[in-house]
């Protein structure tokens, strides 16, 4: 069953939510935050391969400008002051935005992305950018040409991905959030397979201009945090209308803050067994039906649901294709062998097939509408297994595919969907490896999932630990 504390667990650091206060009073200083968690990089990321590039020297100078901003009085809100990582595969002006390929090994961003804009106007620091499986094409971050992201659980097993560093980097507390993307699943398997909160918006919630994209019908922008509230603060800086993002919606943002103290008494959750709980691992599926007997004490109701979920993969194949043909056929020695394999499997695809394929989802995102006729939210494993074994992926390189299609089974449709889902932890196994909970909602409803999923928080425990480091 369930450890509470594996042998590796400490308290984890003050929040956000604790921190943005005490940093309004004056009580702490941005510049001691940076340099606590510079220190941490320093002392793990040698071994956690969580960061590419580290800017001490420009994130010590905006925790200082930020120090001398909240002095006067200027304080931005409450990420003003508070050291944030970006996953590199999102531009940083001045620094080099790799997507963890040597392809990009020395492009130098010209501009920041619309989120990074965001995140300096609300007062950030940024401490670097994320390792991440190459141009995010992949679960495992096991190919970058930099190096394997490893688990702070447990170095030997995988962090998953494709945002495997910025999981890595908030689950040991080398920062105090992080950006990552999602096309399939890559924010909210690494946070589920590293213990920490992950959450994809909706679709054309947060822009997505100025991020190396994957595939621009599948692709998110969210954050990763140690807390709910963390996430949902984050969130609450980056989301919204980007008039230059084309994927981009106009549609008004909730109160994402405040609104996860509403408590989930009102919200009818549906439970999806048919798919979503198959063939699960015996100790995922006893972490999971734990969380869902504490989240029937929370809310309304809970029932079982039927969902009929797509299994096509042609859009992003097609997309990915286009997005990398002249690059893959000019250099195709920069790229890592695998990823190169994966987007040539797009290179067959037909306008008319992508066409028809791309209608097929645009059906699917309406047909999602449907799944909240009689429950507000969908409760589901977020992954089907623990973070494999490195060692077990790397003996057999044909291996690491089917694994990674496992991994990212549960969490691939909400992609399709354009659906906000979040994982967030609820137990570990016997070795001491995270088990994750998704919860998921109707489009432009991540009030609801973070209401939920804070509740379902604060009647737990898991959240509480980070790993030893």
């Amino acid at each position: 069953m369930r450890t509470g504390a594996s042998p590796k667990t400490m308290a984890r650091l003050d929040s956000i939510v604790e921190l943005a206060p005490r940093l309004q009073r004056k009580e702490i200083s941005p510049v001691e935050l940076t340099r606590g968690c510079l220190e941490r990089i320093e002392k793990l990321n040698p071994s956690l391969n969580a960061f590419i590039t580290v800017t001490p020297e420009t994130a010590l100078a905006e925790a200082s400008a930020a120090e001398v901003e909240i002095a006067k009085g200027q304080w931005r809100g409450p990420l003003h002051g508070i050291p944030i990582a970006i996953k590199d595969l999102i531009d940083v002006a001045g620094i080099r935005t790799t997507a963890g390929s040597a392809v990009h090994k020395d492009r130098i961003a010209g501009e920041n992305a619309e989120v990074v804009r965001r995140l300096r106007e609300a007062g950030a620091v940024i401490l670097g950018k994320n390792n991440l499986h190459e141009f995010a094409y992949g679960g495992s971050s096991l190919v970058s040409f930099f190096g394997d992201v490893h688990n702070p659980w447990n170095e030997e097993h995988i962090a998953g991905g494709s945002s495997g560093g910025s999981a890595a980097a908030v689950a040991a507390g080398l920062c105090y959030a992080a950006i990552g993307t999602d096309t399939a699943g890559s924010i909210r398997e690494p946070a589920a397979l590293c213990g920490c909160v992950g959450i994809k918006p909706t679709f054309g919630r947060v822009s997505c201009r100025g991020v190396i994209p994957l595939s621009r019908s599948l692709d998110h922008v969210g954050p990763m945090a140690a807390t709910v509230g963390d996430a949902a603060t984050v969130l609450q800086a980056i989301a919204g209308y980007d008039a230059l993002d084309p994927g981009s919606s106009d549609v008004p943002v909730a109160d994402y803050v405040s609104g996860v103290r509403q408590g989930a008494k009102s919200l009818r959750v549906g439970i999806p067994r048919a798919y979503f709980f198959d063939d699960l691992d015996d100790e995922v599926r006893a972490g999971v039906e734990d969380a869902i007997a504490v989240i029937k004490t929370l809310v309304s109701s809970v029932h079982d649901v039927q969902i009929e979920v797509p299994a096509d993969r042609t859009v992003q194949a097609a997309e990915s294709y286009a997005y990398h043909a002249e690059d893959a056929a000019r250099t195709p020695e920069l790229y890592q062998a695998e990823t190169l394999r994966r987007i040539r499997s797009g290179a067959d695809i037909s306008a008319a097939e992508y066409i028809r394929r791309r209608r097929e989802m645009d059906h699917e995102r309406r047909r999602a509408r449907d799944f909240f006729a009689d429950v507000d939210l969908l409760v589901t494993p977020t992954m089907p297994i623990p973070a494999p074994a490195i060692a077990d992926l790397k003996k057999d390189p044909e291996s690491l595919r089917p694994a990674e299609l496992i991994l990212l089974r549960n969490t691939r449709p909400f992609n399709v969907w354009g659906l906000p889902a979040i994982s967030v932890p609820c137990g570990f196994t016997r070795s001491g490896l995270p088990i994750g909970l998704q919860i998921a909602g109707p489009h432009w409803r991540e009030d609801w999932v973070l209401r939920l999923a804070h509740a379902y928080e604060q009647a737990d425990v898991w959240h509480k630990s980070q790993p030893v480091g």
